[in-house]
């Protein structure tokens, strides 16, 4: 499939709000468990410096699945790590976009100076573990439930690929 990675825009924002709104209503990706509101993922959208980035994958001008490096936390020792987020629109899923998103997230943080990178997962994603351990990424601690969605407790696994 070819598709086209670049940096997201504001104009692809409602894209990436229904691709997350997806997830949280029918997901365990995220803990949200209320739709965001496009002025809220607007915010969000507008939080995003450098080095910390949004990118998305498109295909004749459609955005397929975005992903993103942020901060992983405030304070200032944790500068050079971040935690990534990588979602693809569930009719696109199984398609490789998701490895060409995250490789491309992997590039951008050793260019952005980043010394490592996190992603926490919820349990019930075997292919989001599946995609990060392809690049690498192994599991560094398990945490028992510490989420509540669909009503049962979830566990995350956090997985770390130092750069």
């Amino acid at each position: 499939m070819s598709v086209t990675i670049r940096a997201a825009t504001e104009a692809d924002v409602p894209a990436i709000r229904d691709i997350y709104n997806e997830a949280v209503l029918h997901t365990t990706a995220t803990f949200d468990l209320e739709e965001k509101s496009l002025d809220e993922r607007l915010e969000w959208f507008r939080d995003f410096q450098p080095p910390h980035c949004l990118i998305v994958a498109e295909r004749a001008s459609e955005v397929l699945g975005y992903a993103c490096l942020r901060q992983f936390r405030t304070k200032p020792a944790y500068r050079f790590t971040v935690e990534n987020s990588v979602y693809i629109a569930p009719d696109h899923q199984g398609r490789g976009i998701g490895t060409i998103l995250l490789r491309e997230l992997i590039t951008l943080a050793r260019q952005g100076g980043f010394h490592t990178i996190i992603a926490g997962i919820a349990e019930g994603n075997p292919a989001s573990e599946a995609l990060h351990e392809k690049f690498g990424f192994t599991r560094v601690a398990h945490e028992r439930e510490v989420g509540y969605k669909f009503e049962r407790w979830l566990d995350v696994f956090w997985y770390q690929l130092m750069l």
